[in-house]
């Protein structure tokens, strides 16, 4: 793997557990990991509850914009992680792909959203212990 391991999030409208999770990754990584985020059907903006819900975590992701996904970003990144939208994701060999069931934050409340934010949190933490080596 790279010397700075690239993480691709994909979900179907990048607007809420991609973006949570890229979020986590980018703050927990601490410059570490390069992290991209793209949906195979973009919404134009991101979940507010979503937003709110890192909010409470102190992370800030409401400057983010849901981007369209490209073979490009695939290309491109050493783990690509899909979140209930495996099919539209191409895949090429030499990558690591896994698929997180979560359930999806769009038009649920902030009680049903922090749940599946603390699970992404469990899961990004276990990522990043893989992926990078541990500190001497």
């Amino acid at each position: 793997m790279a010397e700075k391991p690239t993480v691709l999030f994909v979900c179907v409208h990048n607007a809420g557990r991609s973006q949570m999770a890229a979020g986590y990754l980018t703050a927990l990584s601490e410059g570490r990991v390069e992290v991209l985020s793209a949906g195979s059907e973009p919404k134009d903006q991101i979940n507010p509850v979503a937003i709110e819900a890192m909010l409470e975590d102190g992370i800030d992701i409401a400057g983010n914009v849901p981007k369209i996904l490209t073979t490009e970003a695939v290309k491109d990144s050493d783990v690509v992680i899909t979140m209930g939208c495996g099919d539209a994701c191409p895949i090429f060999p030499g990558k690591r792909y896994e698929d997180w069931e979560l359930a999806d934050p769009a038009g649920q409340g902030i009680e049903s959203v922090r749940p599946i934010r603390d699970d992404i949190k469990a899961r990004i933490e276990q990522l990043l212990a893989e992926i990078l080596p541990a500190h001497v």
